[in-house]
């Protein structure tokens, strides 16, 4: 059936009167506690802890964000974050880390450095300290050396030309392990941060750079909507911009969990396969958060004043 023009302005008219009205009637969410930090597994719960204090005692956001994850960095029992993390398939372990800071989107990363201690402060100098983004490899380990971040001796020369030597390039039939820190926090004032850490995949070719490091896919944070972080097999992660797309529903007025649940979906519906491992936090500026995965293991940890609890998957 036809409509005049006339009609199907009138209609258009009247339909975005009801939508504005509606818009207005919808009540805008309530205020969660803050400070909140929200991190991926349970060895985040410590990083939440140290990062909350900071902020208690009157610190700033960046230093919660940093010096939280220094936690698990440090942490020697911990195999998929820091130094101690599983090596390539070379034999020598590369590690990644990214940061951002809410207000004008502030950036820094590196990528596929060796031997430094806190591959976030790195990170953090990269941001603060140049016009740039990012740097990998050789290059950001310099940098980090000139910047004076702790380090240790690095000679994976000899275990590169060996492995070089009795391997061909060819793709893991299995990951060995692919955890990740990612860890968002939202000041009392409202000001958002995050930032994310791994060793990456164990077994991985070398150089080989997963989503932790990159802006957008590993950590997406928007002052004025919230902040996303990932955890599992990057690849599935950054072909998506999963962070960002978190990001971007939160934006359009869904909750951090059901952000994470659609852009689940999303992937989901295009790989058309279980084996994706990939797991989300996400706060947005009203204090809610969320938390979730393909995976049945995955657990997130929440921080906020006067508790901090580890929660389980809730699955999609």
């Amino acid at each position: 059936m036809n409509m005049s023009r006339r009609k199907f302005v009138r209609g258009a008219a009247l339909g975005l009167a009801a939508g504005a009205a509606a818009a207005q009637a919808q009540t805008s969410p309530e205020k969660g506690p803050a400070p909140l930090i929200i991190s991926t597994w349970p060895f985040g719960k410590p990083s939440n802890d140290a990062a909350l204090k900071i902020l208690l005692d009157g610190g700033s956001i960046l230093d919660a964000v940093e010096r939280g994850i220094w936690v698990t960095e440090g942490d020697a029992s911990n195999k998929s974050v820091g130094l101690s993390g599983g090596p390539n398939a070379a034999g020598f372990v590369q590690l990644d880390a990214c940061i951002m800071f809410g207000p004008g989107h502030k950036a820094g990363s590196v990528g596929a450095i060796e031997g430094i201690r806190h591959p976030i402060s790195a990170a953090r100098r990269v941001m603060e300290k140049t016009t740039h983004v990012m740097l990998v490899g050789e290059g950001a380990r310099v940098f980090a050396l000139e910047e004076g971040l702790e380090s240790v001796p690095v000679d994976d020369r000899e275990f590169y030309e060996k492995w070089r030597a009795t391997h061909r390039a060819k793709e893991l039939k299995k990951p060995e392990n692919h955890d990740t820190i990612a860890l968002l926090a939202l000041g009392a004032d409202g000001t958002i941060a995050g930032g994310c850490s791994t060793s990456g995949l164990a077994g991985k070719l070398p150089g080989r750079v997963g989503d932790s490091p990159i802006i957008g896919s590993g950590l997406y944070v928007d002052n004025e909507v919230g902040a996303a972080g990932s955890t599992g097999v990057g690849e599935n992660v950054m072909r998506y911009c999963a962070a960002f797309m978190i990001v971007e529903f939160m934006r359009q007025g869904l909750s951090p969990q059901e952000a994470i649940v659609k852009t689940i979906h999303r992937i989901v519906e295009s790989e058309r396969r279980d084996d994706l491992h990939i797991n989300f936090v996400a706060l947005d500026k009203h204090g809610r958060y969320g938390g979730a995965g393909t995976d049945s293991q995955f657990k997130y940890a929440v921080a906020t004043p006067g508790q901090s609890l580890v929660l389980d998957n809730p699955g999609v």
